[in-house]
């Protein structure tokens, strides 16, 4: 009786721990593709986004800085403030300040409620998840893939 009671103790552990490592490990995906305006971007569509086509122009490559149009949809008092963005590496976890103190213009544009012009470069290839901070609130996330130099 006492085997069995081992035995059941053991499997359930093995269970947890399978289960605890399945959720710690799940993959990043860069985010969707919608269309705005006239343009193609990556986000959450109706919440934010960045211009991306996915061409050479848009991707994004190691220690390369390219200009990025972030767009937001929201409440317009929600939408005033400066944007912050944190980067975070899937691969190393480490996080980095892409962008701060940005200033955001309410006013629509290519189909969004605000946007920011800005200058980005992220350090190292692999996922990155990129945090959207308005005035410290985080107000969504955008998942890119960073390319390998060809």
């Amino acid at each position: 009786m006492r085997s069995v009671s081992y035995h059941v103790f053991y499997m359930s552990l093995i269970l947890l721990l399978f289960g605890l490592v399945g959720c710690s490990d799940k993959e990043w995906e860069e985010s969707g593709q919608f269309k705005s305006g006239p343009y193609q971007m990556i986000g959450e569509e109706g919440r934010l986004g960045i211009i991306y086509s996915g061409g050479e122009f848009t991707k994004f490559y190691p220690d390369r800085q390219q200009k990025y149009m972030w767009h937001f949809w929201g409440e317009e008092e929600e939408l005033e403030g400066d944007l912050k963005v944190i980067g975070t590496s899937e691969e190393t976890g480490r996080e980095v300040v892409v962008l701060e103190d940005v200033p955001i213009a309410v006013k629509e544009h290519n189909g969004a409620d605000a946007s920011a012009p800005t200058l980005m470069s992220l350090p190292k290839s692999g996922m990155w998840k990129l945090e959207a901070y308005i005035d410290d609130t985080l107000h969504g996330s955008v998942y890119v893939h960073v390319h390998e130099e060809e």
